[in-house]
């Protein structure tokens, strides 16, 4: 059975730090690319990053570049999202995905959690004073 369950959410500081794990199991971790995806309160689903099998290539979209760091353990077949210089804009629940964003989610900002073949439960981030 293939499980994601992503974990290191909490609440902090505009400018603070957070990582967020997910760990996986049931697959062969270093075959797929992984993915982050978020959803803002009331808005839709957002790409964040995604990274390749090996390890490259990582990918962001352009709001959290410089911030946010993407890398995997292919060891322990856990995916990290290191977030750090956080901002109000960034509270969302924190998704990890299997599989690489179709074009409409990268581009256009089309984004669901049925693009992917599995995704977590997601994790709660929220920035704020």
């Amino acid at each position: 059975e293939v499980q994601l369950v992503e974990s290191g959410g909490g609440l902090v500081q505009p400018g603070g730090s957070l990582r967020l794990s997910c760990t996986t199991s049931g697959f062969t971790f270093t075959k797929y690319f992984m993915t982050w995806v978020r959803q803002a309160p009331g808005k839709g689903l957002e790409w964040v990053s995604h990274i390749g099998g090996s390890g490259t290539p990582t990918v962001y979209t352009d709001s959290v570049k410089g911030r946010f760091t993407i890398s995997r353990d292919n060891v322990k077949n856990t995916l990290f999202l290191q977030l750090d210089s956080l901002k109000p804009e960034d509270t969302a629940m924190y998704y990890c995905a299997r599989g690489v964003p179709p074009f409409d989610c990268t581009s256009r900002s089309q984004c669901s959690l049925s693009d992917f073949s599995y995704w977590g439960q997601g994790t709660q981030v929220t920035v704020s004073p």
